[in-house]
């Protein structure tokens, strides 16, 4: 199989840059090629099949490079197989009720809509006080959001096998 897949990411402290890892080892796993690498530092769209683009989530937003990356790409996303994700929500349970039911930032949604992407994920994040400015700490006791690594692996190689069924399928047809 020749198909060649971007996973573009945006991350401060490199949490969700890991899970853009594990995505792509997932991929090349199933025999297709993963380029990972961020969302600041992607040249020309048309070197590949699919794309996958996720960010770190902050204050309810996307980073900014990941942001601008899908701005500034919609006509190319839109004709291309396209899976976004999010990562952020500390603590235990699931990351839907964590974030009242939203996967993507409210803001992107409506470009999200026009793009069309096949899923959009969210997946628990992490967060290490050790790397976190003295804001960054404040807000967090401030909202009690939990510190520590709550990243569940299964669900992200779960979720990155089912790109790889789906683009599988997609040649097989």
């Amino acid at each position: 199989m020749d198909k060649r897949v971007l996973i573009a990411y945006g991350t401060k402290y490199g949490a969700t840059a890991e899970i853009a890892e594990k995505i792509g080892a997932v991929l090349c796993q199933a025999g297709l090629r993963a380029d990972v690498l961020p969302a600041d530092q992607v040249g020309d769209l048309n070197a590949y099949d699919a794309v996958v683009l996720g960010s770190a989530v902050y204050i309810g937003r996307w980073r900014k490079e990941a942001a601008r990356f899908m701005e500034a790409n919609e006509a190319a996303l839109a004709q291309k197989p396209v899976w976004l994700f999010s990562s952020g929500p500390t603590g235990e349970g699931e990351p839907l009720e964590l974030t009242e039911g939203w996967r993507l930032p409210g803001k992107l949604q409506p470009l999200a809509d026009r793009i069309a992407p096949r899923d959009t994920a969210l997946f628990h994040g992490a967060s290490d006080a050790n790397k976190l400015n003295f804001i960054e700490r404040w807000m967090l006791k401030n909202v009690k959001a939990p510190v520590g690594d709550f990243r569940d692996w299964q669900a992200i190689t779960a979720w990155a096998r089912g790109i790889a069924e789906d683009l599988q399928r997609s040649v097989d047809a």
